[in-house]
């Protein structure tokens, strides 16, 4: 299974009767293409949902949520989306900046001491959201359990020793990433992640329950249960490898990892459970095209989505670019490594603040709504 996410940008939107018209056709398109998807086996359930200058313009699903019960797939269906939540968490953290309580520049160590060992001393907010901290490893016996344990991976992080001196290289922080943000900001604000998306995304847009770091227990039954796909499994990464350290085999985001009510439950903002509209609207609202809503200014908006690394991943072994916290898609140049199939397709890699773009599902380029 997997949620189609996206916001597409526009110069100008039709009004009244014509855009009705217009937004029926490209429902109905878009409908009729997942309709397909699952009719062909490729797909078991999916939502997709596109927002253009603050309207929903797609709010599609199909297929069914669990294959157990038979439930269909509705729109306020969860989908465990993966790394879309680093993209998530990225933005609050430029919110938080925008509004003063953070800084870019600041040293992890100054909010966070114990993190400051073996030389990890000069790492700032900017490291962390770039990827070059320098701190993309967890021990190679990290279980399911240590992992949904905030003070333990913080522990460990505090006494990790960096693989780069920070700044001064690249490499995707797959697990690490939300933790090191996640605790940075709580230690800096006094609040969590999960507490400042509460407070400045989903309840000011209306989707309380709709966006999510780890789910609350009494909605554990609207998330939709991940099927793997057919066929033998793709290889794992070397232990001792550079992706190895990164995502150690016991929690390799696997179907049964994905399923699991504590990996759910739990604070992980590297990894998320949400809706398509949800998020949809987030970064809609974060774009600037939701009335009412103001969450950054033009200026940063364009520092977001600037280009502010090209070069080699040290963790993947592949060529990318990223932008301030987020990866644009649609220059990508290799795939991550196929045992990551179930985790890649996030929207921490979207087109969206740098044009007329969003994506696919299945990552590929979409066409823009027109």
């Amino acid at each position: 299974m997997c949620s189609g996410l996206g916001s597409a940008k526009t110069d100008s939107a039709p009004t009244g009767g014509a855009y009705h018209v217009k937004r029926e056709r490209i429902q109905s398109e878009v409908q009729a293409a997942i309709d397909e998807l699952v009719a062909s086996g490729s797909e078991v359930g999916l939502q997709v949902a596109v927002v253009q200058n603050g309207r929903m313009v797609v709010d599609a699903v199909s297929g069914v949520a669990d294959l157990r019960t038979g439930v269909a797939v509705s729109n306020d269906t969860l989908f465990w989306a993966a790394s879309t939540a680093k993209g998530v968490a990225t933005s609050l953290a430029h919110v938080l900046v925008e509004r003063g309580e953070l800084d870019y520049d600041m040293k992890a160590a100054d909010v966070w001491p114990e993190f400051g060992s073996h030389g990890k001393d000069k790492v700032t907010l900017r490291h962390v959201l770039l990827h070059t901290a320098g701190v993309p490893g967890l021990p190679a016996d990290t279980a399911v359990a240590d992992l949904c344990s905030w003070n333990h991976v913080c522990g460990v992080l505090a006494d990790a020793e960096p693989w780069w001196e920070p700044g001064t290289r690249f490499g995707y922080h797959a697990l690490t990433f939300g933790f090191l943000l996640g605790e940075i900001v709580r230690r800096a604000t006094g609040r969590t992640l999960s507490t400042h998306l509460r407070e400045v995304f989903t309840a000011p847009l209306g989707i309380q329950d709709e966006v999510n770091f780890g789910v609350a227990p009494a909605l554990l039954a609207r998330v939709a249960r991940q099927v793997g796909s057919a066929g033998p499994a793709p290889p794992l990464p070397e232990p001792g490898s550079p992706q190895g350290r990164a995502i150690p085999r016991g929690v390799i985001p696997n179907v049964e990892f994905a399923n699991r009510a504590d990996v759910l439950t739990s604070d992980i903002p590297s990894l998320g459970t949400m809706t398509a509209r949800g998020v949809a609207r987030t970064y809609a609202a974060l774009l600037g095209h939701v009335d009412g809503v103001g969450f950054v200014s033009s200026r940063r908006l364009a520092g977001m989505a600037t280009i502010a690394f090209t070069g080699m991943d040290q963790v993947m072994g592949i060529p990318v670019e990223w932008a301030f916290g987020y990866a644009p898609g649609p220059s990508r140049r290799d795939p991550f490594p196929p045992w990551l199939d179930l985790w890649d397709g996030g929207v921490e890699r979207l087109g969206c603040l740098r044009g007329h773009r969003y994506r696919r599902c299945d990552g590929r380029d979409a066409e823009s709504v027109r």
